[in-house]
């Protein structure tokens, strides 16, 4: 048995999937401050033409261009696992697969985006690139790729993770990016919001509205912003991940998976596993779609389906999507990648059509799930990755009691060597098992009275 399924270099995808091109019922349109659906060209100061092309693209396949392929085979093709020594702990009868993409120089599944970004900015005459992050994930894989392809880089970082994780920090410092903790004095949005809260522990929303506002007030017209999840194009240079698993699971004798995981905070890594599988069960193919998010900030699992912000300055578009409101400030919960108030339009509509089946759990089940996979499998698990493990555990378990082999494949998204902070609070016995209170979402719903109404479409097939 092999425990890893590597691709040649030769195999690697060379084209993205563009999952807009089979979905049974489109997502709904961005809208505009006038309530009416954005054009493309109202992109134009936030983004390149060349990726608000992508971001609108209907078409199944997307080529990749070579020279985004020469530096993505720094890490790729990136193995595909087989996860014996868990199977073996849990006793079951089902195989787990995992997709690492721990393998990056980064450590985690977002550089494949941000090499892309880079590379399309650049292309069109860009110099520097702001950026939010959350955990640092995606903060520290787009310093990297701006490095590599000589852009300048300048990240807000949400404050509570720019104090619980400094090592994200000097990992983005190393490749040459500015990274201050949001909300920051240096932009209007985030002076406002100190002004109001001056210990906040800040948000994604708010980080997104400062790096937003950098990029559209430079005269120079010469920056530019990237986001690390959520958009289409953004999930569409995830699918590489899923792409290589395809063919991996095929050099390793199985059929097809019957459960696919992956922890889901905008859903970008989720997406990028998912997405590719997903075209398999549009067209028939018997297959479970988990994405996993934490309970305190349960945006798939209980908040409503609306069109919001996705920042809490309201400087973008009015997105379709479940949301806890762009005014929402998430508990300060290790899994800082998972605490965005809203959810990918494309993952969210797949959701109305019964496609995926979210599932929430709070941070306690999910660090026991990380401690006995690093003592199973031996590797220290992302905050984030731990939801993921998670419910692998819980439906290998369940394959036990049923009695049925079954293939389950999850996104290993990224390594916790900088998160282990977390893993000493869970170890000292300080983490809570928090649960959003239903009066949070009750704001959530005041903030959204005034937005137009997102309709619930769906085919009905599933």
């Amino acid at each position: 048995m092999e425990q890893k399924i590597q691709l040649k270099e030769s195999d690697i995808p060379r084209q993205w999937y563009n999952i807009a091109a089979d979905l049974p019922t489109p997502v709904l349109p961005p809208l505009g401050p006038d309530g009416k659906p954005i054009t493309p060209d109202m992109l134009a100061p936030v983004f390149p033409m060349n990726l608000i092309e992508q971001e609108v693209s209907t078409e199944r396949w997307i080529d990749i261009p070579d020279e985004i392929l020469n530096i993505l085979y720094r890490w790729r093709p990136a193995p595909l696992k087989r996860a014996v020594y868990l199977e073996k702990w849990l006793d079951t009868p089902a195989r787990i697969y995992y997709k690492d993409e721990s393998y990056s120089p980064p450590g985690s599944h977002k550089p494949n985006t941000a090499v892309a970004q880079a590379w399309y900015n650049k292309q069109f005459g860009i110099k520097k690139l702001t950026t939010e992050t959350g955990a640092g994930q995606w903060g520290s894989a787009l310093a990297f790729a701006c490095k590599i392809l000589g852009l300048g880089c300048k990240v807000y970082m949400v404050r509570i993770s720019f104090d619980q994780k400094p090592f994200r920090k000097i990992m983005m410092n190393v490749w040459g990016a500015d990274c201050v903790a949001s909300p920051s004095d240096q932009t209007n949005a985030g002076r406002k919001v100190l002004e109001e809260k001056p210990d906040t522990p800040g948000s994604l929303g708010i980080a997104i509205s400062e790096a937003i506002e950098e990029a559209v007030t430079d005269k120079t017209g010469k920056t530019r912003y990237s986001l690390g999840s959520v958009l289409n194009h953004v999930l569409l240079h995830q699918t590489i991940i899923g792409l290589e698993a395809k063919k991996q699971l095929e050099m390793a004798g199985e059929k097809k998976p019957d459960i696919i995981i992956g922890c889901a905070g905008g859903g970008s890594n989720f997406s990028g596993l998912a997405f590719p599988f997903t075209a398999d069960k549009i067209n028939g193919e018997d297959i479970e779609i988990i994405p996993v998010e934490p309970t305190a900030c349960p945006t798939m699992t209980r908040a409503p389906f609306a069109y919001d912000h996705g920042d809490t300055a309201c400087m973008t578009p009015l997105l379709a999507m479940y949301t806890l409101g762009h005014a929402f400030i998430p508990p300060p919960i290790h899994a800082g990648g998972l605490r965005y108030h809203g959810m990918a339009p494309l993952v969210c509509q797949c959701i109305n059509e019964g496609l995926f089946k979210p599932r929430s759990l709070d941070q306690v089940e999910c660090y026991q799930s990380a401690l006995i996979w690093a003592q199973t499998e031996g590797s220290i698990c992302a905050p984030e990755t731990s939801h993921a493990i998670a419910v692998a555990i819980q439906e290998a378990k369940k394959a036990k009691e049923e009695g049925k082999e079954k293939v389950i494949l999850f996104n290993y998204s990224g390594h916790g060597l900088m998160d282990l902070n977390g893993y000493q609070a869970f170890l000292n016995n300080k983490l809570e098992a928090f649960e959003l209170p239903d009066s949070e979402l009750e704001k959530a719903e005041d903030v959204l009275k005034s937005y137009p109404k997102a309709e619930i479409r769906k085919s009905g097939k599933w």
